[in-house]
């Protein structure tokens, strides 16, 4: 029963309010099918299956019915039953998809079923003790869903929620989200030209706008001169190539449910490359290499294709055509560690210019299948835990979750809404150098396979690039603004002076635009910061009498006057240092 001293954490509670809300479907809509209720970061969804969508105006009666049942304080019991049971009393009933979870268990396997009041749910808990103890709660909104995420299995409807201790850490979050909706990549994508997507091309598939492309322009500008500087080479490889390549790779084993369908060019099959190390592979192959030409370390922003299931579609955040930011270093066995070291450090280089500077790190070991041999796994485990160690980076080990190939390390870092981003990872590879039959001469002459570490340090750029939309709620940092400056002139007789400011800040490099249309220069300025140009030049009569520049930052309501000069050595001096300030 109910008990005030004990206290759940969040998932527990989050976990028993997806059964809450199911019993009040239930209630309210009883025709409804109940199926899974997983709990997610920062609350809870629970997919049904019904003749007609929830809309909106259900999820009002839905949260009001669940707070009866929470008031009424219904004791929570855990009960456990034979599998056969289990299976009959869910046929009973009529809960199909329960009953195609249960078969799915191993004979003889013991079913824990959680009941409060007249509903019964499958799981394996733990929940609150009565539904009492679900502080506070709030359902978001709906989507649809396939059942087990596949597509041809019926269309399920999903409510998300979620529950938190108190009601000030839901209206926290209730806020952040809100902010979440104002920064949203695909919205701010639009009303800053950034980007589009055109279903006449097909979902999935990105067309960058020339802003859009001048930022990723400087963002790859960037990667290859830090990878110039840290001792790797850049390559580039097809978009395709014949289906044989990724036999041997075993990506048409493995991987073949991402592979777009084949094409038959002049009697040979062809695939859209899902991957680009098969390549970088072909290159190391390309010629006899010996060790003291080891490490190698190619780097590519290749893009690749990838079969997505369009409800899984997501902005720039879950596409069918990517840029990766791939790298594959060859090195011996004894410079795994060395190699990972400096990968690390590159890493964190990057992210910090991005103005990323909290992340998490995981180290992800060996799991229940895998290729290659176990003293291997240990060795290369081994190599990138004391090179975590050496960097000084605070890891979690993620037991079984490494690659079938080899073990992992993977970064998530933290935007400015405090929300985690999958972004960087370094895989160590036992598996394609031995499927490729890749070698070099070791210094006793002997062929040798060199270990093949896979690297991303920013993921994908189209992912990435949604990141930083979001981070920066679209306004980015001087160094990487499309448009650094736009110039104003108050009126049309200020046009000649506003085209000489602009010729010599052009001049120094600094991408200038002039707004001259006959409109308010209220109203000029306000477009400037929706646009969110880092710096706006007004300019009348006064500063063309004195040569000088009113200028004013996108966020502020201060104009400074200022010598040309003097501005210029101020955008430099941001541009050269990368300066990052989200607040301004």
């Amino acid at each position: 029963m109910n008990d005030p001293k004990i206290k759940y954490d969040l998932e527990t509670i989050r976990h028993s309010a997806a059964h809450l809300m199911a019993q009040a479907v239930q209630q309210l809509f009883p025709e409804t099918k109940v199926t899974i209720g997983p709990v997610i970061e920062d609350g809870f969804y629970y997919d049904f299956q019904r003749p007609t969508p929830f809309v909106p105006e259900d999820l009002a009666t839905i949260e009001a019915r669940m707070l009866e049942l929470s008031k009424k304080g219904l004791e929570i019991v855990r009960k456990e039953i034979p599998r056969d049971e289990a299976i009959k009393k869910f046929k009973e009933m009529g809960e199909s998809f329960k009953v195609e979870i249960i078969e799915s268990f191993p004979d003889g396997e013991t079913i824990t079923t959680y009941s409060q009041g007249e509903f019964t749910d499958l799981c394996r808990g733990p929940h609150v003790g009565s539904t009492k103890d679900i502080p506070v709660f709030k359902l978001l909104h709906t989507s649809s869903a396939y059942w087990r995420g596949d597509e041809r299995n019926p269309v399920l409807q999903r409510i998300y929620g979620t529950a938190w201790n108190d009601k000030k850490e839901l209206k926290a979050y209730i806020t952040r989200l809100e902010e979440a909706k104002k920064r949203d990549h695909r919205k701010l994508g639009k009303e800053l030209d950034l980007y589009t997507m055109n279903d006449d091309i097909g979902p999935g598939l990105i067309l960058w706008h020339p802003k859009g492309a001048r930022i990723r322009h400087l963002i790859e500008e960037f990667w290859k001169n830090e990878h110039f500087a840290n001792g790797y080479e850049l390559v580039y490889t097809p978009h395709a190539a014949r289906v044989d390549l990724w036999k041997t790779s075993g990506h048409m084993e493995f991987y073949k449910e991402n592979i777009f369908s084949p094409m038959d060019i002049e009697g040979k099959e062809y695939v859209m490359k899902p991957m680009n190390c098969p390549f970088h592979i072909q290159i190391f192959q390309s010629r006899l290499r010996s060790y003291r030409d080891l490490p190698i370390r190619f780097a590519e922003l290749g893009t690749v294709y990838r079969y997505e299931r369009s409800g899984a579609l997501h902005g720039l955040l879950r596409v069918r055509g990517f840029t990766q930011d791939d790298a594959h270093l060859f090195c011996r066995f004894n410079q795994i560690e060395e190699e990972i070291s400096k990968t690390l450090d590159f890493i964190l280089f990057i992210l910090k210019s991005f103005g990323f500077h909290e992340y998490k790190v995981y180290l992800s070991t060996r799991p229940e299948k895998f290729v290659g041999a176990e003293s291997d796994w240990e060795s290369a485990t081994s190599a990138l835990e004391n090179a975590l160690k050496t960097t000084g980076i605070e890891y979690e080990v993620d037991p079984g979750e490494g690659v079938f190939y080899g073990p992992k390390i993977d970064i998530k870092i933290k935007d400015s809404l405090n929300r985690f981003w999958q972004v960087s990872t370094i895989q160590v590879d036992f598996n394609l150098p031995h499927r490729f039959e890749i070698s070099y001469i070791e210094e006793d002459g002997k062929r040798c396979q060199p270990v093949m570490i896979h690297r991303a340090l920013m993921g994908s750029l189209e992912r990435f690039f949604g990141c930083l939309i979001e981070h920066y709620a679209g306004a980015f940092p001087l160094w990487m603004a499309p448009v650094q400056v736009i110039i104003l002139p108050i009126t049309d007789a200020h046009h000649e002076y506003s085209e000489e400011v602009a010729q010599k800040l052009k001049k120094e490099g600094i991408r200038v635009e002039k707004d001259l249309r006959n409109e308010k220069i209220g109203f000029k300025i306000r477009e400037a910061q929706m646009q969110k140009i880092p710096y706006m030049i007004v300019l009348g009569s006064q500063e063309a009498e004195d040569q000088v520049i009113a200028v004013r930052k996108r966020r502020s309501k201060l104009t400074e006057t200022l010598k040309i000069e003097a501005f210029l050595e101020t955008l430099k001096r941001e541009i050269e240092e990368k300066y990052i300030d989200i607040l301004e």
